[in-house]
């Protein structure tokens, strides 16, 4: 029988922030990864395989890809693209492939990404009176509901807040697009309310500890942020890093929507200041895997700032 650690992680999402970040954190333990995609051939997936990724070509609406995909591997880093209104049932459906092909394939390690709160989410203030986006929540739990369930020897699922890397392009465009505009942080989040970050490479370093511990990890959710700030604070950092003048404001529901920002991203920031992420810091250190602060992400990414 071949030794686990020389058998291939497979990680989907490889080409995104998360699942990139747990790419490279593999590759740096010296762990073999393969990576699914539905286009090898792209520029992303060549950059893939010029890191010495195994890149293989599958769609989760592919039964055979998927078992073509997890032949020999060990683990598997599940991540799936969240719901669209137009097929509300993507996430649930492309989780529930991923899972039962890696339970066929006898997968032995299974991290799976979330978000935190997923799962908590019925106590959220005004859940009942469906206030709060329900079917993000819903299809959330639900497939770390099908991990859990599965049966495999060891999962894993990860649950990060807000990723530090919404604050740079191209995701910074939707998320704070006044900061692109006029270097302003002005959204429906009031300047007191602190939020939860985590960096994408400290995802990726949860994710490789799992696949290399996996006792220690199993069965655990593990929420994930390195630091709770404000806005006000985040404005701060960015006007003392880059030099360029960076403020926040707070406007209100009816304001944002008033001038069309998008409905789903001001409940979002109105959640933010109800209920938020919440995540125990005290907990997150407790593994022992280094942590990103947002100072150190800042200087990281200096140059990739776009403000105002």
């Amino acid at each position: 029988m071949s030794n686990p650690i020389s058998r291939p992680i497979l990680v989907t999402g490889a080409t995104g922030k998360q699942g990139g970040a747990v790419v490279r954190a593999l590759l740096q333990a010296g762990r073999p990864v393969r990576a699914l995609t539905r286009d090898p051939g792209s520029a992303a997936g060549q950059a893939l395989a010029a890191q010495g990724v195994d890149v293989v070509k599958g769609d989760f609406h592919d039964p055979a890809s998927l078992d073509a995909a997890l032949v020999g591997v060990d683990g598997v880093f599940s991540m799936q693209m969240g719901s669209h209104p137009d097929d509300p049932e993507t996430e649930v459906r492309t989780g529930k492939a991923l899972v039962e092909a890696a339970h066929r394939a006898d997968v032995r390690v299974i991290v799976h990404t979330s978000v935190a709160r997923a799962g908590d989410h019925e106590n959220f203030i005004g859940w009942d009176e469906g206030r709060w986006e329900p079917l993000y929540w819903k299809n959330k739990a639900a497939v770390n509901a099908m991990v859990k369930a599965q049966g495999f020897r060891h999962w894993v699922i990860l649950k990060p807040a807000l990723i530090m890397e919404n604050l740079l392009p191209p995701m910074v465009q939707f998320m704070f697009p006044s900061l692109v505009d006029r270097g302003q942080f002005d959204t429906a989040i009031e300047l007191d309310t602190r939020l939860d970050w985590i960096a994408a490479q400290d995802i990726g370093a949860f994710a490789a500890a799992a696949f290399a511990d996996p006792e220690r990890f199993h069965g655990h959710e593990i929420d994930l942020a390195a630091e709770s700030v404000t806005l006000v604070e985040i404005a701060a950092k960015l006007t003392e890093a880059t030099g360029k003048p960076v403020s926040a404001v707070t406007s209100s529901e009816d304001e944002m929507l008033a001038r069309g920002e998008h409905a789903g991203l001001v409940r979002s920031q109105v959640w933010d200041n109800v209920e938020g992420y919440k995540v125990d810091l005290d907990a997150v250190r407790s593994w022992g895997v280094p942590l990103t602060t947002l100072d150190q992400f800042i200087k990281q990414h200096r140059d990739k700032f776009v403000i105002g």
